[in-house]
C-alpha cells in the first residue's frame, strides 16, 4: 500500500482511536485530547483517519498539485493534494483582479486582443481540459495548456511563474471540446471541434448541413524553446459534420497516432420549435457512433507537402478526401454517445465509454494496426472514411454501471471510470476486464483525475472526483449549488472517500495531477526589470536612480519604481488629452515584496511581483485629481504607499 501522510499522521490516528474509547467513559467532554474532540464532534474512527490522511500541517507542502479547469470562470485552479487547499487561480481567458490580469498592462491587453473572435472582444471563457506538457509520455512540469469551449481558443501557461503567455484562436471551429491534449513530447497541442459549422465561417442553412457543415481537428505546433504555439507550422484536418468530443494521443507502440470521439453520426439538426426531434433525441438514435483514429505524425508530413492542403481563413487544412487517400483517417464503431477516450499507460489499449451504454469498451492497438494493414473494413461512412470492423479490433467489453464517462489509471492495470448516472467511481482491471469495486460520490460525477493518471507511469494513491452538484452537502448558499471536488484514497485494496472540497465557481471539468517536485516554480523573478511576457529582462525597465518623467509630444512617459513603501515619482502632472505611458518596476526581490498599482477611476490595476516590470497606457481624458496607491498590504506603511495623478 502506498503510504499517505507522515508518521505523525499515523500517531494521530492511533491516539484518536484510543482516546475515543477512553473519552466515552468520562462524565464530561475532554476537548484537550484527540479522543475528546472526536467525541464532542461525533467523529468516527473512519472520520479521524480520513482527516489524518489529508491534513498537511502549517509550513509543510503538498505531495501533488492539481491543475483544474475553472469552467465558466475562464481560469485555471491550482489545488494542493492531499490538503485540497486552493493555492492559486491563474488568469487565462477572463480578467483576474488580484493578479492585475486584464486591467491595464500592455501585455495583458495584447493577450486579450489576441483572443478576440468574429470582431468581438471576449472577456469570458469556458475552460474544460488542461494539459500538462509531456516528455516521453510523462509530465515534465514546464507548461500547461487549456482550451476554451465557448470560443475555440487555446492558451499557453508557463509554469515557472504560472502566468498565461499566449492565446491562439481557431477560426475554423464553432466551438471546441477535444482539447487541450498533447502528443507524448508536446510536439503538438491537439484541439478538436465539437459542434459542426462551415469551416470558412460563412452562413449556410441547416438544410445544407451534410454538404457545408464540417468538423475539424487542429494540431497546434508547439515551440518549446520559445514557449509559444507556432501557427505557421500548425495545421488542421477536415472531418465529417459529426460532433467531436474528447481526444487522446497514443504513447509507446501507439505513439504517432491520436484518437478522437465523435457523436451525432446521425447528423441531426434539431429544430424542436418546428416540430422536429430535439437534439437530445436526434443525436442518440444510432446504436454506435465513431471513434476517429488519426495518424498525426504522417499527417504532419502530408501537411508540409505542396498541394496537399488548402487555406481556409488563413489556416492550412488537409481536406477530408486527402486524409482518406493518404491513410491518415479511419473510423471504428464505438458505443453510442461516447464521452471518454483514454489510452492506457503502456499505449497498447484504448478505453471508450458511452454515456448511454453501461460498458467500457477496450480496443487493442495491435488489432487496430492489423485491421488497417489487412483492410478489415466493414464499409465506409457517407464521406468515404473507411470503417474498421468492430469485432476485429476490440479486446473486450466490461459492464461498469450507468453513465460511464471518463477513465484514469493507476499501476498494475488498475482503471477508474466515472459513472455519471450512478454518482459513483468504478474500479476495474483493464487487463483482466474485471470489475473490482465502486465508490459512491456526491454527485453526478463528470471527470475524474488520478495522480499522473493519464501518463505512461501513473502513481495511484489519490483520485479526485469532479462532481457537478453538492445537494444537501453543505450549508445552502442560494439556488445555485456548489460544485464539489472529492478526494478519494485509492492506495489500498478498497477505495475510501477522504475529503469534500466545494469549489465556489462552476463548472470545472477536467484536471491533471502532477508530482509537486516536478515543477520548477519561481518564487521571485530572476532579476529586477523582468518582463513576464518575453520571460527576459526588459531593456527599457526603469531601475533605481533612473526614475523620470518625459514628455514626447502628447505622450507622457513615466519611468517609475516601487519599493517598500513608496513609488518614485509620487506626483504625475499631465494635461487633459495626454496619453500617459507608465513603466513601473518592482525593484525588490524578496518573496514577500509584491506590490500593486491602481489609479482611481481609470480601470488600471497591476500586480507587480518581485523584480517584475510592466507597462500600462491610457488617455487622461478627464481633468481632476486621481490618487494612485499600492493594492497589496506590503508593509506597515502600506497605506502611505501612494501618489497623485494630476490632470490639468
Amino acid at each position: 500500500m502506498k503510504r499517505i501522510g507522515s508518521r505523525s499522521h499515523l500517531a494521530l490516528v492511533l491516539a484518536a482511536v484510543a482516546f475515543v474509547g477512553l473519552s466515552a467513559c468520562r462524565a464530561g467532554v475532554d476537548t484537550t485530547s484527540v479522543g475528546g474532540v472526536a467525541e464532542a464532534r461525533e467523529l468516527s474512527e473512519a472520520d479521524v483517519l480520513a482527516a489524518a490522511k489529508t491534513y498537511v500541517p502549517t509550513g509543510r507542502m503538498d505531495e501533488y498539485l492539481m491543475f483544474s479547469s475553472g469552467g465558466h470562470s475562464g481560469q485555471v485552479l491550482v489545488i494542493g493534494i492531499p490538503s485540497m487547499r486552493l493555492l492559486k487561480v491563474i488568469g487565462v481567458f477572463t480578467p483576474e483582479p488580484w493578479q492585475g490580469y486584464g486591467y491595464g498592462a500592455e501585455e495583458h491587453k495584447e493577450l486579450m486582443a489576441s483572443g478576440e473572435m468574429s470582431g468581438h472582444e471576449i472577456t469570458w471563457g469556458d475552460t474544460h481540459h488542461p494539459a500538462l506538457s509531456e516528455t516521453d509520455g510523462d509530465y515534465d512540469g514546464q507548461f500547461l495548456f487549456i482550451n476554451d469551449k465557448a470560443n475555440p481558443r487555446i492558451a499557453v501557461i508557463d509554469l515557472r511563474d504560472m502566468e498565461t503567455k499566449q492565446i491562439v484562436t481557431d477560426p475554423l471551429m464553432g466551438s471546441n471540446h477535444g482539447g487541450a491534449f498533447v502528443t507524448p513530447n508536446t510536439e503538438y497541442v491537439i484541439e478538436a471541434s465539437q459542434y459542426a459549422a462551415p469551416l470558412d465561417g460563412s452562413y449556410a442553412s441547416l438544410d445544407e448541413y451534410k454538404d457545408k457543415y464540417r468538423g475539424a481537428v487542429t494540431l497546434f505546433k508547439f515551440d518549446r524553446e520559445r514557449g509559444r504555439i507556432d501557427l505557421d507550422q500548425s495545421f488542421s484536418i477536415e472531418l465529417p459534420p459529426y460532433w467531436q468530443d474528447l481526444s487522446d494521443a497514443g504513447k509507446g507502440p501507439s505513439a504517432g497516432w491520436m484518437f478522437l470521439n465523435s457523436f451525432n453520426t446521425e447528423m441531426a439538426t434539431g429544430g424542436i420549435e418546428s416540430g422536429n426531434p430535439p437534439f437530445e433525441a436526434g443525436v442518440s438514435q444510432n446504436d454506435m457512433d465513431y471513434l476517429a483514429i488519426i495518424n498525426w505524425e504522417q499527417a504532419a508530413d502530408v501537411a508540409a507537402q505542396p498541394g496537399k492542403t488548402v487555406t481556409i481563413q488563413g489556416r492550412r487544412v488537409i481536406p477530408m478526401a486527402t486524409a482518406v487517400s493518404e491513410g491518415l483517417l479511419y473510423f471504428v464503431p464505438e458505443p453510442k454517445s461516447p464521452h471518454g477516450i483514454d489510452v492506457t499507460p503502456d499505449g497498447t489499449k484504448m478505453v471508450v465509454s458511452g454515456k448511454l451504454d453501461p460498458h467500457a469498451t477496450v480496443y487493442s492497438w495491435e488489432k487496430i494496426q492489423a485491421a488497417i494493414a489487412n483492410s478489415q473494413f466493414s464499409g465506409e461512412d457517407e464521406y468515404g472514411v473507411p470503417i474498421l470492423d468492430f469485432d476485429a479490433v476490440i479486446e473486450g467489453q466490461l459492464e461498469l454501471g450507468l453513465g460511464p464517462l471518463h477513465t484514469q489509471y493507476a499501476p498494475d492495470g488498475m482503471a477508474f471510470t466515472s459513472l455519471f448516472l450512478e454518482s459513483a467511481v468504478a474500479k476495474w482491471n483493464y487487463e483482466t476486464l474485471e470489475l473490482l469495486e465502486k465508490q459512491e460520490v456526491h454527485y453526478n460525477v463528470g471527470h475524474i483525475a488520478t495522480a499522473e493518471g493519464d501518463t505512461k507511469s501513473p502513481d495511484g494513491g489519490y483520485l479526485v472526483s469532479l462532481n457537478k452538484w453538492a445537494i444537501d452537502r453543505f450549508h445552502p448558499v442560494g439556488p445555485l449549488h456548489p460544485q464539489n471536488f472529492q478526494l478519494v484514497d485509492i492506495s489500498g485494496p478498497e477505495m475510501a472517500l477522504l475529503y469534500d472540497s466545494p469549489i465556489g465557481i462552476g463548472e470545472p471539468h477536467y484536471a491533471q495531477i502532477i508530482k509537486a517536485d516536478k515543477l520548477n516554480v519561481w518564487t521571485t523573478y530572476p532579476e529586477v526589470g523582468w518582463d513576464p511576457h518575453t520571460m527576459a529582462k526588459a531593456e527599457s525597465a526603469p531601475l533605481a536612480g533612473d526614475e523620470r518623467i518625459e514628455r514626447r509630444g502628447n505622450e507622457v512617459h513615466v519611468f517609475m519604481t516601487a519599493i517598500r513603501s513608496h513609488f518614485t515619482p509620487e506626483h504625475i502632472t499631465v494635461n487633459r488629452g495626454d496619453e500617459v505611458v507608465l513603466h513601473i518596476t518592482n525593484i525588490e526581490l524578496a518573496q514577500d515584496a509584491t506590490h500593486g498599482f491602481a489609479i482611481d477611476k481609470h480601470n488600471v490595476n497591476l500586480s507587480l511581483e518581485p523584480g517584475e516590470t510592466q507597462t500600462v497606457r491610457f488617455v487622461a481624458d478627464r481633468a481632476g485629481v486621481f490618487p494612485f496607491y499600492c493594492t497589496e498590504f506590503c508593509s506597515a506603511l502600506h497605506l502611505e504607499m501612494a501618489g497623485y495623478l494630476l490632470v490639468k
